[in-house]
Order: structure tokens, then sequence, then C-alpha cells
């Protein structure tokens, strides 16, 4: 009898914070923290929140648990809203509640690495026994398929530099503080212990950052003295059981009434939602880079995928001798050439060096401007435009034809050799992937393909205007 007294003491201080390393290859998605996990609709209706009747918690087979229409929803109906006392957020420098060691974990964490900072408090609930938000945070799932959680062998898959130095960065990050945090906690008392007494190791740091970087919203905070508003991560409940689309059929709306944020977070249907159609929420316009990072999911055909390059004379000038553009300047600009690419931030004390290619810009607009310029003879032609024309790629052929096809060349033939960096070719990705592979393995050639594709469609955009531009010029010509 003592003994299991002992034990119900125990469990009623914690919960474990122990996490799994790898993803679930389960066909449902990975499994909740808990096996049977509180009814999380019931208890936000139970918390004050609303739910419509029609909403409900489904399997779609491929991410696991999402939201979807029973029945049909008219187009401005409330799907859920959530009063201010449910989502799980902090603000550091408003009286949170969170005790000192705890703000003086999350003051350690870069501001770049937000969703490490609302993890800390995740991971404090998680636990805390009798933790107010426990019926959603059992509901949360027990690994995530974010790169930081892939084996070694398949972040190498990746087989693209700036995901790899990111994902490495992560990975460095939380060995680091896991560190720190051991440091930190090791001579509390109990009670001063935010965590329960547990420790805390690099896996239950990256569970943490992986739920809030997977599930977080960025939304207004508290009203600032000049009358905007700060912006908060905050883990909303339920609503973030809505998966993404770039085309949602549901949208966030946060009333603000002079700072009172008691009014209820909403999510309203912004079309008609068809029975058994899933609720979508556009998570941002971002790259797949940003999706498998913080979502651990990639896109097919994701219209705002890019590569990142880095601008580098050398480079440029191969590029341009392959594609068979005379006299490259790029390693040897002229001063008056310089003085521009000065003022594009490519030279200078601090240069910014990294330029992209693809997304809705196709070619970025320093980029361009700069590869206009350094192709260009004639000093009073280019002067004749200001900065924001030479960047502009709806500015056809600002200082020429000529010019114009000379830059739309380099920059295909630098695609050429951005696809050569990759191990692998597209034929055999495919290959890989129709013999079956782990998740991780899965998603890091699915990312890897869709790179490859993506630098394909630039390179057909801009021969396709090659096409068009020669056939100007030979028209031109012959009149």
């Amino acid at each position: 009898m003592a003994a299991s007294k002992m034990v119900m003491a125990s469990l009623t201080h914690c919960r474990a914070l122990t996490c799994a390393a790898t993803t679930s290859a389960s066909a449902s998605g990975p499994a909740r923290l808990v096996p049977h996990p509180p009814d999380l609709i019931k208890w936000v209706r139970r918390e004050g929140g609303f739910v419509h009747p029609a909403v409900k918690i489904a399997e779609d087979g491929t991410t696991g648990l999402g939201l979807a229409a029973s029945a049909e929803i008219p187009k401005g109906s409330d799907l859920i809203a959530l009063p201010d006392h449910v989502p799980l957020r902090f603000e550091s420098d408003v009286g949170d509640g969170l005790d000192s060691v705890l703000a003086n974990l999350v003051h350690r964490v870069p501001e770049e690495l937000w969703a490490m900072k609302l993890g800390l408090k995740l991971l404090q609930e998680r636990a805390k026994v009798g933790s107010y938000w426990w019926p959603y945070i059992s509901n949360l799932p027990e690994t995530y398929s974010v790169p930081i959680f892939f084996p070694g062998e398949d972040i190498k898959s990746l087989q693209y530099a700036p995901l790899l130095h990111q994902v490495n960065k992560r990975c460095r990050f939380l060995l680091d503080f896991e560190q720190e945090v051991r440091h930190i906690l090791e001579d509390l008392k109990p009670d001063d212990h935010p965590f329960g007494g547990q420790s805390v190791d690099a896996s239950s740091l990256g569970w943490a950052m992986s739920a809030v970087s997977s599930r977080a919203f960025r939304l207004h905070g508290k009203m600032l003295p000049d009358g905007t508003h700060n912006y908060v991560p905050m883990m909303l409940p339920l609503i973030d059981m809505c998966n993404h689309s770039f085309i949602p059929n549901s949208e966030i709306v946060q009333q603000q009434d002079a700072g009172n944020l008691k009014i209820p977070i909403k999510v309203v249907a912004a079309r008609v939602i068809k029975q058994n159609d899933p609720l979508l929420l556009n998570y941002g316009c971002l790259n797949n880079d940003l999706f498998l990072l913080d979502y651990g999911f990639v896109i097919h055909s994701n219209p705002y995928d890019c590569i990142e390059l880095r601008y580098d004379g050398a480079l440029l000038d191969a590029a341009s001798m392959a594609a068979g553009v005379s006299s490259p300047s790029f390693s040897a600009p002229a001063p008056w050439q310089e003085d521009i690419l000065s003022q594009l931030n490519f030279y200078g004390e601090t240069p910014i060096l990294k330029v992209s290619l693809g997304g809705p810009k196709l070619v970025d607009g320093r980029f361009l401007a700069a590869l206009r310029v350094l192709l260009a003879t004639d000093m009073d032609t280019v002067h004749k435009h200001d900065l924001n024309t030479l960047a502009s790629l709806s500015a056809e052929a600002p200082l020429g034809i000529a010019n114009e096809v000379a830059a739309f060349r380099t920059i295909i033939a630098l695609c050429v050799i951005a696809l050569g960096h990759f191990p692998t070719k597209i034929m055999e990705d495919e290959s890989l992937l129709k013999e079956g592979v782990s998740g991780s393995t899965e998603l890091a050639i699915q990312f890897r393909r869709q790179k490859k594709y993506m630098i394909i469609d630039v390179m057909r955009d801009l021969t396709r205007r090659v096409k068009l531009f020669s056939s100007k010029e030979e028209a031109t010509a012959q009149g």
C-alpha cells in the first residue's frame, strides 16, 4: 500500500517528457501523445468556445487528423471561436506568469527561433499534471516529420545546401541548448523546477519546437502606445488542425477592440464548404524549404518555391561563357558598373550576396538588374533608367533586346549548373520513390525532386522569352 501511494505521489507532479526521435509510418499519420486523448471539440465548447455543429475531426489518410465538414456549411459561417483564455501563448514583456527560471531559458533563445520560446512554455505545460491545456496537448502528435528528426542519411539526401545549413543549424542549437538547460536546472529545488524535476534533452526540446513551428499562428498581441499591435505566437486548439491550401476555404479573423483581447479568435468559412470537404487555411506564401523545415511536408508544384544562389562573379562569368554570351565582365566590372552594383548591395562593406530564382518573381530583381547592367556597354543608356526599372522583369528589354537575351541565356546556363550540383537526376529520384522508402526518405526525395522541377520550369520560361525576343529581333532586322 505504501509503495502504491509513493508512485501516485510522483505521478501527480509530472508527466514524462520522453519523445520518439523518428516519425511514424502509420497511414493515418503519427500517433497522439496518449492513446485515447480527450475529445477536443467537447473541451473547446466546455471552455466557452464555439464549434459549428457540422465541423468534425477526421482522418485524411495522408497527413493524419484534420477538420472536415459533416454537412454543407454556408459562406460566412463561424466555424470555430476560441475565447481569450484558450490559446496557449506567452508575451515575455507583459507579466504572463512565466516563472523566473523558464523566463531565463526563454531569453536565451535567439529571436529567429521563436518557436522554441513558446515551445518551452508548451513543454512546461506538458510536464504538469493538471495543466489547463492537457486536453489539447494530449491530442498533439507524438512525433513530427521535420528534418531535425531525419536520420543522417536522409538529411544528406535533401541535396540542397541552403536547407542543409538550416537543418544543421537547428540541430546544433538543440544540442547546445540541451547542455545549457541541464546546467541551469541541475541544482534547482523540485518546487523551482519548471519541468517538474524531469530532465530535458535535445529530443524533447525538438519535439516542443516542432509542435510550435508546425501549429502556432502569429496573431495580434497587446496594443502598443502608438496604437499598433505586436505579433504574438499562439497555439490555437482545434483551429490548428486545419490543413494548408493556397486556395483556402476558411480564414482566421481576429477582431480588435481598443486592445481588448477578450474577443474570440474565429475561423470563418471563406466560401461554401461542401459536405466531407476538409477545412483549409493558408499557412502563408512559403517556399518548400520553410514548409519542410517548419511543417514537415512538401508542396508539389509550389508556385512560391525557389532556389537560393550566391552572387559570384567568377561563376557568372563561367555561366555566360557557357551560354555563348560575348565579353562577360562579371569578374571585372567597370567603375560605373561597380557603382550600380553597390546601390544593389552586391558590393560594399556589407554586401547581400544571396539571390533567388523561381517563385512569383521568377528572377530576383536585384540579380536581374545586375545582369542587365554588367552585360551593357553603354553607360549613358543604363543611366536613363532607374533601379526599379532595371530590376523589373515586366520592363521588357529596357537596355535592348540583345542585352535581355544575353541576361536570360546567362540565367539559363546558371540553372544548368545548379541542376548539375544535385547528385541524382529526376529519373533516379522517381525510381527510388517507386521502390518504397521510409517516410523521411520519401520527404527528402520529394523535396529535391520539386527543386529540380522548379529549376526546369524557370529554364523553360526564360527559354520562351529568349525565343520571343529573338523572333522580334529578326523581324526588326528584316524590316
